[in-house]
């Protein structure tokens, strides 16, 4: 049985854990506020908030595309629709429509026009309130990023937020940012039992005897297998696997449940890659970044992972859970083809800890610059001393069969001065080593002059420094 909270009522349910949420949202609670939009997590109209419980006995709040979640992710955890933030505490208010101060801000701003999408917004502008992130409009703004309607203008959304940065005081007054939202009526008083109900709920929980594909967020194989995906089978690591990061003895070890968003979050990466916030923001949106795996980019093997590209620079290696150890660099034997047996499932991924002395970046160039898929992109790892390259290693995805180190560019470069004949000769190199394709992203032509730019781009980056 699946066993979670919906708003304020507890659900027990022994429906295909396969389903997505979005599904059984709509058509067996028969809440339709939640709405179908593109079914591949892009236009955000599908968008809930997923709660979970923390060590410290809180509930950590998150906006998720509904059409992309496993219904089986969703086991033990508080899932919110829009009907779940209505103030009205009886049937009678409840015909009077009253709204939460996010809906009025959008009505008084007349930040809607046939309303499709505007339970999306909602949602997400409800997931900032609920998330520890300043009350600021610039932070709602980006919490709106993958609601991608505008059809009544992008200001007066812009207008919505800008109300709620003035209507309401900072969280920090607050002990959490659950409290804050509910003394602010931005969600209803029940949120402050739910703490007490999900613990009671695990203390009865009964771990999924799930078997199968392993999917973490589902981010890919629900788009790529929408409509078969409840007939094959399944099994969902985070229920079993714990995110964690670790930085300790000259490595970072990270577990295959740890998503985007854990590494934005986590104060020792950010440490470590300072611009990691700007480099991730480059890729899909917040709701898809609350869920998509680390583990799951490498696995779905496509050869613009852009998160592949960012780790094959970092020297990653792949820990199974059959204890191989496969270097990232060696795991793609082909398009789509792995090194990897049915069996073994990713347990963890590791990469050495980067020098005090070293400096990172990540390129990406899409047809649009958020939200889509990369055309080209590429991560470069090197020290510099004296400006003598002593050590480099540039990755690059887009350009072949499957995502690549450019080990004989890199061999070239080590132990040269940076110059831009020496940038200039090494890009000979580098189109040696490629083999692009024309599609949909671009020709042949467009992503081999691409590439170049990306690498071009990671030394200019390193100056600006």
């Amino acid at each position: 049985m699946i066993q979670f909270i919906i708003n304020n009522k507890p659900v027990n349910t022994g429906h295909n854990p396969n389903t997505p949420l979005l599904e059984f949202i709509r058509y067996n609670l028969n809440l339709k506020g939640t709405k179908t939009g593109c079914n591949e997590g892009d236009c955000g109209a599908c968008t809930v908030l997923i709660g979970e419980l923390q060590n410290g006995g809180n509930i950590k709040y998150q906006s998720q595309t509904s059409c992309l979640t496993p219904l089986g992710n969703v086991h033990g955890k508080h899932v919110v629709t829009v009907e779940g933030i209505s103030p009205a505490k009886s049937p009678q208010q409840l015909q009077n429509r009253p709204l939460s101060p996010v809906q009025e801000a959008m009505c008084n701003n007349y930040a809607t026009q046939c309303g499709f999408c505007t339970p999306g917004f909602v949602m997400s502008m409800t997931g900032h309130c609920l998330s520890e992130q300043s009350n600021t409009s610039a932070n709602l703004k980006v919490a709106i990023d993958g609601n991608i309607c505008r059809c009544t203008g992008y200001h007066s959304i812009m207008r919505a937020c800008k109300e709620l940065e003035a209507r309401f005081p900072e969280k920090t007054a607050f002990g959490s940012p659950v409290e804050f939202a509910v003394e602010n009526n931005i969600v209803p008083e029940y949120f402050k039992n739910i703490p007490g109900e999900i613990v009671a709920l695990h203390g009865a929980l009964k771990t999924l005897d799930l078997q199968g594909q392993r999917v973490g967020g589902g981010t890919d194989i629900y788009v790529q297998k929408h409509d078969t995906v409840k007939r094959i089978s399944l099994d969902f690591a985070g229920l079993q696997n714990i995110p964690a990061i670790e930085i300790s003895n000259g490595k970072v070890v990270m577990s295959s449940a740890t998503t985007v968003t854990h590494l934005r979050e986590h104060e020792g990466f950010s440490r470590l890659f300072p611009s990691f916030i700007k480099h991730s923001k480059l890729v899909s949106s917040t709701q898809i970044r609350n869920m998509a795996t680390i583990a799951g980019n490498f696995i779905n093997a496509s050869p613009i992972g852009d998160f592949t590209a960012f780790f094959l620079a970092l020297n990653a290696t792949v820990i199974f859970d059959s204890d191989r150890r496969v270097a990232l660099n060696k795991l793609y034997l082909g398009y789509k083809k792995l090194d990897k047996s049915a069996e073994e499932r990713i347990a963890a991924i590791e990469f050495p800890l980067p020098s005090s002395h070293s400096f990172f970046n990540f390129e990406k160039v899409s047809k649009r610059q958020h939200l889509d898929i990369a055309s080209a992109n590429s991560a470069c790892l090197m020290v510099v001393e004296d400006m003598v390259i002593t050590d480099i290693c540039i990755s690059a995805g887009g350009v072949g069969p499957t995502p690549m180190v450019l080990n004989k560019t890199c061999a070239f470069l080590k132990d040269k001065a940076l110059t831009d004949a020496v940038i200039d000769e090494a890009l000979v190199i580098t189109q040696s080593e490629i083999a692009p394709i024309s599609d949909a992203r671009g020709t042949e032509q467009y992503k081999r002059l691409l590439i170049n730019q990306l690498i071009k781009a990671h030394f200019i980056e390193y100056r600006k420094r």
